[in-house]
Protein backbone atom coordinates (compact mmCIF):
# COMPACT_ATOMS: atom_id res chain seq x y z
CA UNK A 1 0.00 0.00 0.00
CA UNK A 2 1.78 3.09 -1.50
CA UNK A 3 0.03 6.39 0.17
CA UNK A 4 -1.09 8.41 -2.85
CA UNK A 5 -1.19 11.53 -0.73
CA UNK A 6 1.51 13.16 1.21
CA UNK A 7 0.39 11.62 4.34
CA UNK A 8 3.19 11.38 7.06
CA UNK A 9 3.37 7.56 8.27
CA UNK A 10 3.20 6.87 11.97
CA UNK A 11 6.07 6.29 13.70
CA UNK A 12 6.74 2.82 14.47
CA UNK A 13 6.60 1.72 18.03
CA UNK A 14 8.62 -1.26 19.29
CA UNK A 15 11.72 -0.89 17.63
CA UNK A 16 14.76 -0.59 19.24
CA UNK A 17 17.78 1.22 18.38
CA UNK A 18 20.86 -0.79 16.35
CA UNK A 19 22.96 -2.09 18.85
CA UNK A 20 27.12 -2.15 18.12
CA UNK A 21 28.01 -6.22 18.23
CA UNK A 22 31.31 -6.94 19.18
CA UNK A 23 33.65 -8.38 16.85
CA UNK A 24 36.44 -10.97 18.17
CA UNK A 25 37.13 -12.29 14.99
CA UNK A 26 40.66 -10.82 14.11
CA UNK A 27 41.14 -12.20 18.33
CA UNK A 28 40.11 -15.65 16.53
CA UNK A 29 42.27 -15.69 13.85
CA UNK A 30 45.40 -14.80 15.07
CA UNK A 31 44.84 -17.00 17.52
CA UNK A 32 43.93 -20.03 15.63
CA UNK A 33 47.36 -18.78 13.34
CA UNK A 34 48.98 -19.21 16.69
CA UNK A 35 48.40 -22.21 17.76
CA UNK A 36 48.86 -23.49 14.46
CA UNK A 37 52.59 -22.01 14.17
CA UNK A 38 53.06 -23.75 18.21
CA UNK A 39 51.37 -26.90 16.63
CA UNK A 40 54.11 -27.05 13.61
CA UNK A 41 56.73 -25.95 15.75
CA UNK A 42 56.33 -28.73 18.35
CA UNK A 43 55.82 -31.26 15.24
CA UNK A 44 59.22 -29.88 13.80
CA UNK A 45 61.11 -30.33 17.53
CA UNK A 46 59.60 -33.60 17.62
CA UNK A 47 60.35 -35.08 14.09
CA UNK A 48 63.96 -33.54 14.22
CA UNK A 49 64.79 -35.46 18.32
CA UNK A 50 63.14 -38.29 16.40
CA UNK A 51 65.77 -38.10 13.51
CA UNK A 52 68.89 -36.92 15.78
CA UNK A 53 67.63 -40.19 18.14
CA UNK A 54 67.88 -42.99 15.59
CA UNK A 55 70.10 -41.55 12.76
CA UNK A 56 72.65 -44.57 12.01
CA UNK A 57 76.17 -44.56 13.69
CA UNK A 58 79.27 -45.70 12.32
CA UNK A 59 79.85 -48.11 14.92
CA UNK A 60 83.32 -48.77 13.61
CA UNK A 61 84.78 -45.56 13.98
CA UNK A 62 84.13 -46.05 17.83
CA UNK A 63 85.33 -49.42 17.92
CA UNK A 64 88.48 -48.28 16.06
CA UNK A 65 89.00 -45.61 18.62
CA UNK A 66 88.57 -47.98 21.49
CA UNK A 67 91.55 -49.61 20.22
CA UNK A 68 93.83 -46.53 19.75
CA UNK A 69 92.61 -45.96 23.68
CA UNK A 70 94.23 -49.40 24.51
CA UNK A 71 96.38 -48.98 27.43
CA UNK A 72 99.15 -51.20 27.87
CA UNK A 73 100.38 -50.41 31.27
CA UNK A 74 97.64 -53.44 32.13
CA UNK A 75 97.93 -55.95 29.50
CA UNK A 76 94.60 -58.03 30.88
CA UNK A 77 92.81 -55.31 29.94
CA UNK A 78 94.55 -54.50 26.90
CA UNK A 79 94.10 -58.18 25.53
CA UNK A 80 90.33 -58.50 26.47
CA UNK A 81 89.62 -54.98 24.85
CA UNK A 82 91.54 -55.57 21.91
CA UNK A 83 89.83 -59.31 21.71
CA UNK A 84 86.12 -57.30 22.11
CA UNK A 85 86.91 -54.97 19.63
CA UNK A 86 88.60 -56.69 17.20
CA UNK A 87 86.43 -58.94 16.84
CA UNK A 88 83.82 -56.80 15.97
CA UNK A 89 86.09 -55.25 13.34
CA UNK A 90 87.25 -58.48 11.53
CA UNK A 91 84.42 -58.29 8.98
CA UNK A 92 86.57 -59.16 5.36
CA UNK A 93 89.03 -61.62 4.92
CA UNK A 94 92.35 -59.58 5.40
CA UNK A 95 91.10 -58.27 8.78
CA UNK A 96 89.74 -61.77 9.63
CA UNK A 97 93.18 -63.68 9.04
CA UNK A 98 94.90 -60.92 11.24
CA UNK A 99 92.60 -60.84 13.96
CA UNK A 100 93.14 -64.95 13.83
CA UNK A 101 96.85 -64.33 14.03
CA UNK A 102 96.83 -61.67 16.70
CA UNK A 103 94.34 -63.60 19.11
CA UNK A 104 96.25 -66.47 20.27
CA UNK A 105 99.39 -63.86 20.82
CA UNK A 106 96.52 -62.16 23.18
CA UNK A 107 95.54 -65.06 24.57
CA UNK A 108 98.62 -65.44 26.85
CA UNK A 109 97.72 -62.51 28.57
CA UNK A 110 94.24 -63.49 29.25
CA UNK A 111 92.76 -66.32 32.28
CA UNK A 112 95.39 -66.13 34.25
CA UNK A 113 95.95 -63.73 37.64
CA UNK A 114 99.38 -62.78 37.37
CA UNK A 115 100.50 -61.45 33.44
CA UNK A 116 104.31 -59.79 32.61
CA UNK A 117 104.43 -57.46 30.40
CA UNK A 118 103.29 -57.37 26.44
CA UNK A 119 105.89 -58.63 24.34
CA UNK A 120 107.02 -56.76 21.00
CA UNK A 121 105.26 -59.20 18.63
CA UNK A 122 102.10 -58.75 20.10
CA UNK A 123 102.20 -55.36 19.65
CA UNK A 124 103.80 -55.54 16.35
CA UNK A 125 100.50 -57.62 15.12
CA UNK A 126 98.45 -55.50 16.95
CA UNK A 127 99.94 -51.88 15.16
CA UNK A 128 99.31 -53.69 11.66
CA UNK A 129 96.06 -55.06 12.67
CA UNK A 130 94.99 -51.51 13.46
CA UNK A 131 96.51 -50.10 10.68
CA UNK A 132 94.62 -52.27 8.17
CA UNK A 133 91.68 -51.18 10.05
CA UNK A 134 92.61 -47.81 9.95
CA UNK A 135 92.73 -48.22 5.93
CA UNK A 136 89.42 -49.65 5.70
CA UNK A 137 87.55 -47.65 7.94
Amino acid sequence: MRPENNMTLPPIKDIKPMVQIPDHSLWLYWGAVALGVLILAGAVFLLIRWILAHRHVNRAKEYLEALHRVDWHDPKEAAYTITRYGRLLATDERRKELFSQLLPLLERYKYRKEVGPVDEETRRRFELYRQVCDESV
